[in-house]
């Protein structure tokens, strides 16, 4: 299992204790997926980033919902990497 996080570069100036709000996702769990291919939109103090597949796989889960927050380096999915 590979963890879906937001990259930390996009965390670089923020201050300490921001959480991102998980805006929605874009594929659901069980479907299949291709590396860089969009998974979920995140918006963080005001920008919308999307987070994008490390490698081919399978979304194996969701753990955070659209609508709820998340903090820096928290999983917000997995992902069953394809062999």
């Amino acid at each position: 299992m590979t963890a879906i996080t937001l990259d930390d570069a996009v965390w670089k100036d923020v201050e300490e204790g921001t959480e991102a709000l998980v805006d929605r996702w874009l594929v659901t769990e069980g479907e299949p997926v291709r590396a860089g291919q969009p998974l979920v939109s995140v918006v963080l103090v005001k920008t919308t980033f999307e987070v994008t597949a490390p490698a081919d796989g399978v979304l194996e889960r969701i753990l955070v919902a659209a609508g709820e927050t998340f903090a820096r380096g928290v999983p917000i999915g997995t992902l069953r990497e394809s062999r």
